[in-house]
């Protein structure tokens, strides 16, 4: 499970990212706006969040291979797909219907690991899926804005293979998982119905939407950052990308090793607080050299943060696992839109990046308070989640 858990979050996290880079490029190519552009990024996590929806009561009724094979085969197509677009619109909708089959694919993952691993392996296994997004940043998005030099639409066309190559894997190696008996009662809005009476898992879900909005506005905008402000190439911000992919690569690695010197509930706690002084920082920031070495420290954090988090979550239900993984994941891309949509605003009204910066610290801070709201740092029966 776990070279399956760590090639798709690779493939799907490197299409995730893909246009952040990209964006002062796409802009140029289609004639728009810093603020216009960050619909590319936006675009792609409507759909994703959207459909996520749907998809997320649909995998607790079907069985989960059918769901990620299917999944796969749209990815595939509207990925490249994007690699064809002729203007704003055209592009818009591809990424869009990418992000609606991916959303039929990762929260698939998050969902079968307790399900496939034993409980004191489960952490460790969901740091493999993180790190897949995290190489995704150290291999594939560099590679991606290096490809770009040779035109925009290669680096859509190589993920488009990858894709490909990745539902042979998924075909090969990943296994029926039927619903489990619970899940099937009732109707279609059961698994939801079930959330709603879970007032503590409700609150996980609003505080980890909030973290993603703060996380996503300063990733997302980066590389236009970098290009505004620093005068970087693309090949810079390609090094950049790469520099602070290995920051989270090295936090989802070594931090279940983390999580098991301090608990979990410490990991939670320590960790928010130091990504939201850390961002903050972000606003101080001068030169080039600063500001990669503190996206790389936030990303360190933010790769030991994400598998505790999706832990927290799953920890709510045993029945609506798939429901929850895919509500995880459109409060992820719910919150990737709005900092998609806001994000160009900050960084074009604001000095530098400190609009963006600021917006980042607070949401994480709230996000903490929600979190607490909720009652992810008290111990459940005597034990850390």
């Amino acid at each position: 499970m776990r070279i399956v858990s760590f090639s798709t979050l690779f493939v799907i996290g490197t299409d995730t990212l893909l246009t952040a880079p990209l964006l002062p490029l796409l802009s140029k190519e289609f004639n728009t706006s810093t603020e216009q552009s960050g619909w590319f990024v936006s675009a792609y996590a409507l759909g994703y969040a959207v459909f996520a929806l749907i998809a997320g009561p649909l995998s607790d009724r079907i069985d989960r291979r059918r769901i990620i094979l299917t999944g796969s085969i749209g990815f595939t197509l509207f990925t490249g797909l994007c690699g064809l677009a002729w203007g704003f619109w055209s592009l818009f909708t591809a990424r869009f219907l990418a992000g609606v089959f991916a959303s039929l694919i990762s929260p698939q993952i998050w969902a079968s690991i307790p399900m496939t691993v034993p409980k004191q392996a489960i952490i460790k296994t969901m740091g493999y899926a993180t790190a897949g997004l995290a190489i995704a940043q150290i291999a594939g998005i560099p590679v991606g804005s290096f490809l770009s030099t040779y035109g925009w639409q290669i680096p859509f066309f190589a993920i488009a293979t990858a894709s490909l190559l990745l539902w042979v894997i998924l075909y090969s190696r990943f296994p029926s998982i039927p619903p489990v008996a619970a899940a099937q009662d009732g109707n279609f809005l059961t698994p939801y119905l079930h959330v709603l009476k879970a007032p503590s898992l409700l609150l996980s879900l609003l505080a980890y939407l909030i973290f993603q909005t703060g996380v996503f506005a300063s990733l997302s905008f980066i590389g236009s950052w970098f290009a505004r402000d620093f005068g970087a190439s693309q090949t810079t911000i390609g090094f950049a990308m790469l520099v602070i992919g290995c920051g989270n690569a090295l936090g989802s690695l070594t931090g279940s090793r983390f999580v098991a010197y301090i608990g979990m509930q410490k990991t939670m706690l320590v960790g928010l607080i130091a990504l939201s002084i850390v961002y903050l920082s972000v606003s101080l920031t001068a030169t080039f050299w600063t500001a990669l070495g503190i996206f790389t420290l936030a990303l360190f954090l933010g790769g030991i943060m994400l598998p505790v988090l999706m832990g927290e979550l799953q920890s709510h239900t045993a029945i609506a696992r798939g429901t929850v993984s895919s509500l995880s994941n459109t409060a992820m891309y719910a919150g990737t839109t709005i900092s998609g949509a806001v994000g160009g605003t900050l960084l074009t009204q604001f000095p530098g990046y400190s609009g963006i910066a600021v917006m980042s610290a607070c949401a994480i801070a709230i996000s903490l308070g929600v979190y607490a709201l909720g009652g992810a740092f008290r111990p459940k029966n005597g034990e850390s989640f």
